[in-house]
């Protein structure tokens, strides 16, 4: 399955993400490796030096999937710019009119 807009396949299918209880949340790109992370933490009793491995590699995951979608955003912030750019602009109103004196 793939998601729109998106260069990461997701790996974990729905099946897989429900029996693992993943909160759909985090049912993102990044759940394959979130589901071996929580098992880690809860044979751990979550220990925080305990599954340093897969919590980084979730971690790089995750931050991956932001910058890729922040990405996205100034190309579509830049289209629309362009667009707003080749428009021709209406004269603007002032909300207060000059008085005589000004």
């Amino acid at each position: 399955m793939e998601v729109e807009g998106s260069s990461k396949k997701m790996i974990a299918t729905q099946e897989e993400m429900v029996e693992a209880r993943v909160p759909l949340a985090y049912r993102d790109q990044c759940a394959h490796l979130l589901i071996p992370l929580n098992k880690c933490r809860q044979s751990e009793f979550y220990l925080p030096w305990k599954c340093e491995n897969e919590r980084h590699s979730y971690e790089k995951c995750e931050y991956q999937l932001v910058m890729e979608r922040m990405l996205q955003m100034k190309k579509i912030r830049q289209q629309q710019a362009n667009i707003n750019n080749s428009q021709p602009q209406a004269p603007v109103i002032p909300l207060i009119p000059k008085t005589a004196n000004a």
